[in-house]
């Protein structure tokens, strides 16, 4: 992309002209697909972890910022639950903004 056209559309943006979800770099596709193992815990309403036993969050509609966000703490150790971090360390950059532009999109 050129830098004038970047800049512009930046400036669209910043202005609220654009929807910055029109400007997500995930593809929800590509996500639907690569959140099949997600879809395990976080797509089973009131599920509760066994061990050690929560509530797990549904993730449809959360931002995916967030979700692209949590996933690189999980990946970094910052945030703490084995299976999470074992997901996460298996994910790409891509993997990541997919599945969080397909969360964002979906109810589920």
């Amino acid at each position: 992309m050129k830098t004038t056209n970047l800049t512009a559309l930046v400036l669209l943006a910043a202005t609220g002209a654009v929807s910055t979800g029109s400007l997500a770099a995930g593809d929800p596709a590509a996500g639907k697909v690569k959140a099949t193992t997600c879809m395990g815990c976080h797509g089973i309403p009131s599920y509760t972890n066994v061990y050690p036993s929560y509530h797990v969050p549904r993730l449809g509609g959360q931002h995916a910022e967030y979700l692209v966000s949590a996933l690189h703490a999980y990946k970094d150790g910052q945030r703490s639950h084995r299976t999470m971090q074992a997901q996460a360390k298996a994910l790409s950059e891509q993997d990541m903004e997919d599945i969080a532009a397909f969360f964002a999109a979906s109810g589920k």
